[in-house]
């Protein structure tokens, strides 16, 4: 498969892409050390105030369901632009919120705002570029997608420390704006208008179900679902765990997140140079592999005897092959999709945040109960994988 066009430097629309990619996942958790101060001011209890973050997986699950798909027929710009407007004048909305209720009503509209520039930057990647190289453009937006739910904490914290809540909100309202300016400069459209899907938003749409039949588009995505709930699990414990039950600082903490972090940006660099050797699957098998491993040390460890280097190593483990999953399932289901980009997109990015959404709840406050839940996931990931059949070659399927 050749290149769709002709793309002599990458970097500047990389660049613009990550950023699309990165300000969706920042959002989740960015103003999470805020939490105990937005509760006083507004006369919240803790369930309230979660409550305004599950708000947003839901609208970014939402929105990349409905957007992507849209954008098949409608064209990758067309959304792209409103989408990054709505993200930076929806994030400001939260800034003035004065009550809980209308915070969380916010945060829906955010999330499904935000969804644009994540779902419609795996989109429009795939759209301009293929061969050889895709699977090392992925990785940079995987390795952005992967890492900035688990940085956004570390970036919150110092904002609310000089500033307060509201302020992690009007910081990605000037997110938004940079984006809109940037989308508006560097992403020209990137799907032809006689490379769209044909008929009205049924026949979009109806490209969801079509890939959901494919059993290895609909296994990979599973595997990433599955994956990306435990790596959700380890962000809602990791605080309890390592402050709480291990009596580390809020700065040895924040190491420790930043080491773990660290983990997963390895694992997508790692994916990146191997993918020019290595078939995309039998790298997505490998790296799924030593995050189960992970996670296993991790429930064992549990069992006999927590330590704080024995719960660490084993995270970082589990993190560092979870970090090599997200670049190889959006590869893999890209390639499967590429005629139909923004529905595969939509899909495999909210299985993502669906799962990670109905896991986090899960999390618990201990080593072993974290364990269970993330040695639970990991192994039905693998499950799913078998079900993908990555032994086979991966081929683009066609639409009628």
């Amino acid at each position: 498969m050749g290149e769709t066009t002709t793309l002599r430097h990458p970097a500047p629309l990389l660049g613009v892409l990550g950023l699309l990619t990165a300000a969706a996942p920042l959002a989740i958790d960015m103003y999470v050390p805020g939490f105990p101060e937005l509760g006083r001011e507004l006369a919240a209890g803790e369930p309230a105030v979660q409550l305004s973050m599950s708000a947003f997986l839901v609208g970014l699950v939402a929105g990349q369901l409905v957007i992507g798909p849209l954008s098949d027929r409608l064209g990758r710009r067309r959304l792209l632009l409103p989408g990054t407007a709505a993200f930076a004048l929806l994030s400001a909305f939260c800034a003035l919120m004065p009550t809980a209720p209308l915070l969380v009503a916010g945060r829906f509209l955010q999330g499904c705002a935000g969804a644009a520039g994540l779902v419609l930057a795996r989109a429009v990647l795939t759209d301009r570029l293929a061969g050889p190289r895709l699977p090392l453009y992925f990785s940079v937006l995987a390795m952005i997608l992967g890492v900035a739910p688990v940085v956004g904490p570390l970036l919150g914290s110092v904002i609310v420390t000089v500033f307060d809540w509201r302020a992690v909100f009007w910081v990605l309202s000037g997110i938004g704006l940079v984006m809109l300016a940037a989308t508006w400069l560097a992403v020209p459209e990137s799907l032809a208008p006689e490379r769209r899907s044909p008929g009205g938003p049924r026949q979009a749409f109806g490209s969801m179900a079509e890939l959901l039949r494919q059993r290895a588009f609909t296994g990979y995505t599973l595997a990433l679902g599955l994956a990306a709930g435990a790596m959700f699990v380890y962000i809602g414990a990791s605080s309890y765990i390592f402050q709480d039950g291990f009596g580390l600082s809020a700065v040895q903490y924040g190491l420790v997140f930043a080491v773990n972090a660290a983990a997963m940006l390895v694992a997508g660099a790692s994916f990146g140079l191997a993918s020019k050797r290595v078939a995309v699957p039998a790298l997505l098998s490998g790296y799924l592999a030593v995050g189960a491993l992970g996670a296993l040390g991790l429930a064992v460890q549990a069992l006999l005897a927590p330590t704080l280097a024995g719960t660490w190593a084993c995270l970082a483990v589990m993190l560092f092959g979870i970090g090599g999953v997200f670049p190889a399932v959006t590869t893999v289901t890209q390639i499967i999709g590429r005629a139909r980009a923004g529905a595969a997109s939509a899909l495999s990015g909210s299985a993502a945040y669906l799962f990670g959404a109905l896991a986090a709840p899960l999390s618990g406050t201990t080593v072993g109960a974290m364990a269970v839940v993330v040695l639970a996931a990991m192994a039905l990931a693998v499950l799913a994988l078998l079900v993908a059949r990555p032994w086979r070659p991966v081929t683009e399927r066609s639409f009628a």
